[in-house]
């Protein structure tokens, strides 16, 4: 019999080559890079470096992708704290305690507690991937097309619950995702439809070229249009290992932040962003002076930075095991899987199991290399973040249009990128989110499959998705999401908790 030992024998045997630690390296590199940079986020960051994957193999793709997206929670804490300006959404609440820390003289503090306690999230949060998706991916071996159906309906109304702002605009981006997913052939038929007498779209339209217009090119758009006005913090960075009184301050927010992030990272909708500002909601109701949050308080700093590492991690607990991607970020990945052949879901692991558990090894491995190069190279970010936006986007435009192109030598694939990019814009000036969309436009094909084929094996009666248990229940959790999003005072509440 096959122990939890005997596989991470084998992930890391996988890892631990030259070529897969130094993708590793690389990931996590660029993810604090783009973290420290303000404006350009995992989600922007991945869409561009897709179609780099197409000359990688498969595991070594999968662990630099993923450096990036857990870099990225790294990075963004150093912005947060020297210059009051989040490098990544999910570092927004960062600011609130880590740069008056800073402006006190405790910048040195606030980033150490900030690494370690992103540290022990990352390896907290890795070894529950390890325990528990075995057991979810066996579970998922009971699933059958009508079960995949309803789990996959679940997905989305859990991610209208959790996006920002309006309900109604997460239900229509997420019903343009679904329409925009039906262009192409048909898969029972093999007729064409919603070409519009276009040969290119007889394939459909192309996952990377859709992901870096709505969030590579919309992001360049809006953040010329924004400026950035950054305050540097004048003193040296001094005392970079928190004092005892800080440990015995913050450890108790980094055990809560990490297990608050490891939970919220696994829900559709979920992941980094919701994880930090639930954390910091948390410190704040749990502290005997709340007075102090926003005062340079430390738990302000160590739950949130946790917080957001652990629901990085775990948020690849669905896409591995059911795969169901929860967030943006795993949609990509997921589209990245797809890309190298590979069909994301519970077959991964009983036919590809060094991918999985390789990926699994490589964050134990990720988030040493990250407290490793994150600390001493602190001088390096601050002097990265005094080059002009202005300089960086139109080498970023360049990369963006060599990428997309060169995928299948198409022009109309570059145009479909520049349509989507500024449909992306549109989306932000209206305040709709992308996600929504991307997860719609991913889960559609798929979604219209596993109809078809429930409807097949039922000989066309709908009652199928009813009769058998698993699917019912997943189909009444649905139900139950969808009457509290709609119910008025619940709607309300949601919408006030988004905009605190």
């Amino acid at each position: 019999m096959i122990t939890i030992f005997d596989s991470l024998a084998l992930g890391f045997s996988s890892v631990l080559v030259p070529a897969n630690l130094l993708f590793c390296l690389v990931g996590t590199l660029i993810g604090t890079l783009i973290g420290v940079l303000p404006g350009l986020g995992p989600v922007a960051t991945i869409a561009m470096l897709l179609p780099i994957t197409f000359g990688l193999t498969p595991l070594s793709a999968l662990i630099m992708l993923a450096g990036i997206y857990y870099g990225a929670q790294y990075g963004g804490s150093t912005t947060s704290v020297l210059v009051n300006l989040p490098g990544e959404a999910s570092s927004v609440v960062t600011c609130l305690d880590g740069h008056r820390m800073a402006q006190q003289g405790r910048a040195g503090a606030a980033l150490a507690i900030a690494a370690l306690g992103s540290f022990f999230a990352g390896c907290v949060s890795t070894f529950l991937i390890a325990l528990f998706g075995p057991t979810l991916a066996a579970f998922s071996q009971k699933f059958a097309s009508p079960e995949y159906f309803s789990l996959m309906v679940l997905g989305l109304i859990s991610a209208i619950v959790l996006a920002h702002g309006s309900v109604i605009k997460a239900v229509a981006m997420i019903l343009l995702g679904l329409l925009m997913g039906l262009i192409g052939l048909d898969v029972s038929t093999g007729v064409a439809r919603y070409t519009f007498g276009i040969p290119e779209l007889t394939d459909g339209l192309g996952f990377v070229p859709i992901a870096m217009g709505v969030f590579g090119l919309s992001e360049m758009i809006l953040n010329l249009e924004r400026g950035q006005n950054r305050q540097f913090i004048s003193t040296k960075i001094r005392g970079l290992w928190p004092t005892r009184k800080d440990f015995k301050d913050s450890w108790a927010a980094v055990v809560r932040g990490t297990f608050l992030g490891s939970i919220l990272g696994v829900l559709p909708g979920g992941g980094a962003v919701l994880s930090s500002f639930a954390s910091y909601t948390l410190e704040k109701r749990l502290a005997k002076d709340p007075s102090r949050f926003g005062q340079g308080a430390i738990e302000g700093v160590a739950g949130p930075e946790s917080a957001n590492n652990a629901a990085s991690q775990t948020s690849f607990i669905p896409l591995l095991t059911l795969g169901l991607p929860s967030n943006a970020v795993m949609a990509l990945m997921m589209g990245a899987m797809i890309i190298q052949g590979i069909s994301p879901g519970p077959g991964v692991m009983q036919e590809r199991p060094e991918l999985f558990w390789g990926m699994v090894a490589s964050m134990w491995i990720g988030n040493l290399m990250l407290v490793i190069i994150n600390l001493p190279l602190i001088g390096l970010w601050v002097s990265l973040l005094r080059v002009p936006y202005r300089l960086l986007f139109p080498a970023i435009l360049v990369f963006c249009c060599i990428g997309v192109y060169t995928l299948n030598n198409s022009t109309t694939e570059v145009v479909i990128m520049v349509i989507f990019g500024l449909l992306g814009y549109l989306f932000a000036k209206t305040g709709c989110e992308g996600a929504p969309f991307l997860l719609g436009f991913i889960l559609g094909p798929l979604m219209e499959e596993n109809l078809r084929r429930a409807m097949v094996i039922s000989r066309g009666d709908p009652m199928v998705f009813l009769t058998r248990p698993i699917s019912a229940v997943l189909l009444l959790f649905s139900a139950i999401l969808l009457f509290i999003v709609i119910f008025p005072a619940i709607r309300r509440k949601r919408e006030e908790a988004f905009q605190e």
